[in-house]
């Protein structure tokens, strides 16, 4: 499961010369593969493809966030023989639109026993939270709206995720496009998508205080995310049981730790 997903660095735009924040890229497994800087937000759906040329992928399963639910991305991920899983929001208006109808009377008239309609369930109960995730996939695209524009694509899914918490209970919905025909498969794409956030995104914010950083001039911002990247990497292969906090402290202290860190690989 290879993640792609945009971090700007909150302090890094200068408005004297424009100079736009660093987004970063990521593996879900907390080790970081690759990054592009774009100016824009909007230029990520241009740096996506440029990304994944840097990498070898051949086998993966690219997960992308809405931003990068466009046709063009598709193509160039399936030409790479690899599966995607793209969030789907207003940006594919009408696509989005077809499968919130496609799954609510899916869901309402109880067709998750036909067969091209797949469900899969999840439940986690911790610190007086419960959450259950439900999984839908389906390989009904008749409903879509040119379905064929999509290259390879084979199946629509959606993600219920009911959390209860202190009482009271609250329902989300997430929607995708997918060329995956497993729904466990998928739950595990969706899922693996969402630890970016916890596993290298917090990390840079937290325990690297990323979004405090002042650095902009020239390619500074750029060059000292590689470096916090570089670094996480290397905190987390080393196999003490310790957080990535006390490791870094430790090795910031200790030559013979901070030697061990660097080639614990």
């Amino acid at each position: 499961m290879v993640a792609i997903d945009g971090k700007t660095l909150r302090r890094s735009y200068n408005r004297n010369d424009k100079l736009g924040a660093v987004h970063i890229w990521a593996n879900q497994s907390g080790l970081s593969l690759g990054q592009i800087k774009t100016e824009e937000k909007s230029n990520e759906i241009t740096s996506i493809p440029a990304l994944l040329d840097l990498l070898e992928v051949k086998g993966c399963i690219i997960t992308i966030d809405a931003m990068g639910c466009q046709t063009d991305i598709a193509a160039n991920i399936i030409e790479k023989q690899v599966d995607y899983v793209l969030a789907v929001k207003d940006n594919q208006k009408h696509l989005h639109e077809a499968i919130i109808d496609y799954f609510n009377e899916a869901i309402a008239t109880n067709k998750a026993e036909l067969c091209w309609l797949q469900a899969h369930e999840e439940c986690n109960a911790e610190h007086a939270r419960i959450e259950v995730r439900r999984y839908y996939l389906s390989t009904c695209l008749a409903t879509l709206p040119d379905a064929a524009r999509w290259k390879g694509l084979k199946s629509i899914g959606m993600v219920e995720s009911q959390r209860t918490f202190n009482g009271k209970t609250s329902l989300e919905r997430r929607h995708y496009i997918s060329s995956l025909e497993s729904v466990e498969l998928f739950a595990n794409a969706a899922r693996s998508h969402w630890g970016v956030e916890n596993s290298l995104h917090w990390v840079l914010d937290v325990t690297f205080r990323e979004d405090d950083s002042r650095i902009r001039t020239g390619y500074s911002p750029e060059n000292f995310n590689i470096v916090r990247q570089l670094a996480i990497n290397l905190l987390k292969k080393e196999s003490s049981k310790m957080s990535l906090k006390k490791k870094r402290f430790k090795a910031a202290l200790n030559d013979q730790f901070r030697e061990k860190v660097i080639f614990s690989g």
